[in-house]
């Protein structure tokens, strides 16, 4: 995941917001590899949330994952997608300050070099933004255990 322009929390001025890319399938079918992300730095953060964070064990990578449960000081974040790894079944809870904002919404860019008929083009423009909103029954289907 790249980011541009991010705001630690409580750490100095800098941008509110950002934007961010994803990279890989962790968060399919919520979100798809090359989406544009708008991430609220600071934002308030619930289970279900989607949120921006460093890995815990590569803090100069920033990796995307819903939040599941808080456990102790630390969040438990899982990706969408059951079928891939790197999330806190592999590193465990992910402490509070790694954890940098909030997704908001996601803009999904049109596939450069695709010839489109017009009804596709219709549909692209109807679902291309959209909200990234909390799931909280995710939150309840994928509780650590």
């Amino acid at each position: 995941m790249t980011d541009a322009g991010r705001r630690e929390p409580g750490r100095g001025s800098g941008p509110l917001f950002g934007i961010a890319e994803v990279t890989g399938v962790s968060m399919v079918p919520t979100l798809l590899h090359g989406d544009q992300l708008l991430v609220h730095y600071g934002g308030r953060l619930r289970p279900g949330s989607v949120a921006v964070l460093r890995h815990p064990l590569q803090q100069d990578l920033l990796i995307v994952k819903r939040l599941i449960e808080r456990q102790g000081a630390g969040w438990w974040v899982l990706g969408d997608n059951p079928d891939t790894e790197g999330d806190s079944r592999v590193f465990g809870a992910v402490p509070a300050e790694l954890v940098l904002g909030r997704v908001r919404a996601r803009y999904r860019p049109v596939t450069p070099g695709r010839q489109r008929s017009v009804g596709v083009v219709v549909s692209w423009l109807f679902s291309a933004l959209r909200p990234v909103t909390s799931d909280r029954s995710a939150s309840r289907r994928f509780r650590a255990r």
